[in-house]
């Protein structure tokens, strides 16, 4: 799998990519990263990539040349066959059965905005989704993008064990189940005997039963999408 990232702050993504799985997924020529500054395409002196909004209000708006001509340069011509995205606080929301999708492309491109957002014709020419990796917003779109790597890279074959990946929140629509491990007991804390009980059926029915009540206590908004299905 390789990832293609598009940003004006390309150090940030020294630290998140060079630890844990990330980190092993690259040695391992899992996953290839490569990052890309479009300041690199940027005019002047400075290499200007933003501009005031047509329309007027506050704030400025990156340029759609310079960020079109990074991503043609970078992909040339494997861009008709990567999939683009673009990180933005308006997009789709981010969500398992997305990131499973995108785990089959072979190739994802992923553009960072900032300011008060990306020209729309960035996405219009380069086909690319709008995503969000929830309802609010942060100061650019390094972060989530890092996110988006993290997320799609663990399903890949061959970087967690995939029974590690059986019972995790939202595969079926619901959060995972509460863990224990030892002490046993701990500050008159115990863990449920259930757990204790070596009675697989029960511990299966236990994590189910935690996991629905979780769900509906934390996020019935999946309970209520799993009910209209």
């Amino acid at each position: 799998m390789k990832f293609d990232i598009f940003t004006i702050f390309p150090a940030m993504f020294e630290s998140p990519f060079a630890e844990s799985i990330i980190r092993r997924a690259i040695e391992r020529e899992i996953i290839d990263i490569r990052i890309h500054d479009i300041r690199d395409h940027g005019v002047g002196v400075h290499r200007a990539v933003d501009d005031t909004p047509f329309g007027g209000g506050p704030g400025m708006v990156m340029c759609a040349p310079p960020i079109i001509e990074s991503v043609e340069e970078a992909l040339g011509d494997e861009l008709q066959e990567t999939t683009m995205l673009v990180m933005s606080p308006s997009g789709e929301r981010l969500t398992q059965a997305l990131v499973t999708q995108l785990a089959a492309a072979p190739r994802i491109g992923i553009i960072c905005g900032r300011y008060e957002g990306i020209d729309q014709r960035v996405a219009d020419y380069l086909q690319a989704r709008d995503v969000s990796i929830g309802d609010y917003v942060v100061s650019g779109g390094e972060l989530p993008a890092a996110i988006v790597v993290d997320a799609v890279t663990r399903l890949l074959p061959g970087v967690i064990n995939s029974a590690s990946l059986g019972d995790e929140s939202h595969l079926e629509g619901l959060l995972e189940y509460p863990h224990y491990t030892r002490p046993a007991e701990y500050r008159d804390m115990r863990v449920p005997d259930v757990l204790l009980s070596g009675h697989h059926a029960n511990i299966r029915a236990w994590r189910r039963a935690m996991a629905e009540a979780r769900t509906r206590k934390r996020r019935p908004d999946l309970v209520e999408s799993t009910d209209d299905q």
